[in-house]
């Protein structure tokens, strides 16, 4: 690909709180805009990237959920990515953010999920994900409306992250 990566924002950012506009239409600079995005999120590495996370605030997100010893890479782009229906049983997963690095909490949501979205040919594409696939389409869609992993922990947890991040954002800006 060779794409360029971008530098992912880290919590606590303003942009992560912000919910994003719908793509109105897609555009070569959207398309590259996704494969840079897909670049990034695998450089990480990641398993999903939202664009607000790079300071773009659109309703695209990019995940891969395959694990590099379990198959081929399976790359979904999606624009204005919803949910429009989700099972009433429910899963638990330790779930990370790459823009909360090296902090992980358990978060519990469906398990299943049926999502609709745009692909990268402008094509309507509906999909049920189960599993680790549901938890990170949900949890790459959550940040479309300005909602963090930690927003499902109680205070005192979700605090405590914060400082680390701020202190995190302090040192980095040091080095």
């Amino acid at each position: 690909m060779g794409g360029m990566k971008h530098p992912i924002l880290i919590h606590p950012d303003p942009r992560l709180k912000k919910v994003c506009a719908e793509v109105p239409d897609l555009s070569d600079e959207l398309r590259v805009l996704a494969d840079d995005m897909l670049e990034t999120m695998y450089d990480a590495p990641g398993i999903g990237l939202a664009a607000p996370q790079i300071g773009i605030m659109e309703r695209l997100i990019v995940l891969d959920c395959v694990r590099e010893d379990e198959g081929d890479p399976r790359p979904l782009v999606m624009f204005n990515p919803r949910i429009v229906a989700s099972s009433d049983e429910q899963n638990v997963y330790e779930e990370g953010c790459l823009s909360i690095p090296d902090q992980y909490a358990e978060v519990t949501r469906p398990k299943l999920v049926q999502v609709e979205w745009m692909d990268r040919n402008g094509t309507a594409q509906s999909e049920e994900f189960d599993g680790l696939w549901a938890t990170c389409v949900q949890h790459e869609i959550d940040h479309l409306d300005g909602k963090l992993f930690i927003d499902y922990l109680k205070p005192l947890k979700r605090q405590m992250i914060t400082r680390k991040m701020q202190k995190l954002k302090r040192e980095r800006a040091r080095a």
